[in-house]
């Protein structure tokens, strides 16, 4: 089953209200906002919140200040919206770090506000600067931890066994040397799940999580836990993709191209 990302339109409007005040009070400009939860990963329940983060850039004198200053904006969580965003040096250098989840941020299939230009350059620095075996630990880690704290009850969460799947599979990804793995959980599921029982599983499971509230539980499945107990035991004794030196300088160029870019369609607005 595809879960289409469709974003209801009042709530669309209000997100996108509430990025042109965010831009208003802080002067800023953001130039990319986008779901970053399980509504940009393709499973949300009728009751799951609306995760939007953005990366947004100051005007060019912010960037010459010799004291550093704050990097990130949040905004309280109110109903189902949760909105914060991180300023665009910070976003470059936790890319330069391997930061796997920013990375799905430039993949969302949901977007809110898109820099058509900074979008592609960046998109396109992460793909050069992309370091496979930090991503490897990184979904390692969450699949590991999600399996051990939520799926060995007797009565288990359905969301977490996406939680476990779906780094589960982007680590299958990353083995294949397929690049970065996807954002969405349907394209790893396509790219690497070819048993039929187990695709039936995970087709049961994404119709069950959308139509359940996001604190669901039933029993456990007993296909999944198979599959995820045999992935881990395996990955277990596999050694992360051997880390290769990497030129992080296009981060360097991204971060001044763009800033000097708003700056001068700051002049020009002016005049």
């Amino acid at each position: 089953m595809f879960l289409s990302p469709a974003i209801d339109p009042a709530i669309r409007a209000e997100i996108e209200t509430r990025l042109g005040s965010i831009e208003a009070e802080h002067d800023v400009r953001i130039l990319h906002a986008c779901e970053s939860g399980s509504r940009g990963w393709g499973f949300a329940s009728p009751d799951s919140d609306y995760d939007v983060r953005f990366l947004y850039a100051h005007p060019l004198p912010w960037y010459l200040r010799v004291s550093p200053t704050r990097d990130v904006i949040e905004q309280p969580i109110s109903d189902a919206l949760d909105i914060n965003g991180w300023e665009l040096k910070k976003a470059l250098g936790l890319l330069k770090k391997g930061n796997a989840t920013l990375i799905e941020w430039l993949d969302s299939p949901v977007l809110y506000r898109s820099d058509a230009r900074f979008l592609a350059a960046i998109q396109e620095s992460a793909r050069t600067v992309w370091q496979p075996e930090r991503a490897f630990h990184h979904y390692l880690h969450m699949a590991r931890g999600n399996d051990r704290g939520y799926l060995h009850g007797h009565s288990v969460r359905y969301k977490k066994y996406l939680y476990v799947l779906r780094p589960l599979l982007a680590i299958l990804w990353i083995e294949a040397g397929r690049g970065i793995p996807p954002m969405r959980f349907r394209a790893l599921v396509e790219g690497c799940v070819a048993d039929a029982g187990l695709l039936a599983a995970i087709d049961a499971l994404l119709d069950r999580k959308c139509a359940m509230r996001e604190t669901g539980y039933g029993p456990p499945i007993p296909v999944l836990n198979a599959f995820i107990d045999a992935q881990l035991a395996r990955l277990a004794a596999v050694s992360p993709p051997v880390r290769k030196d990497v030129d992080f300088a296009p981060l360097d160029r991204l971060l001044a191209e763009t800033v000097l870019r708003l700056d001068s369609s700051r002049k020009t607005a002016d005049e």
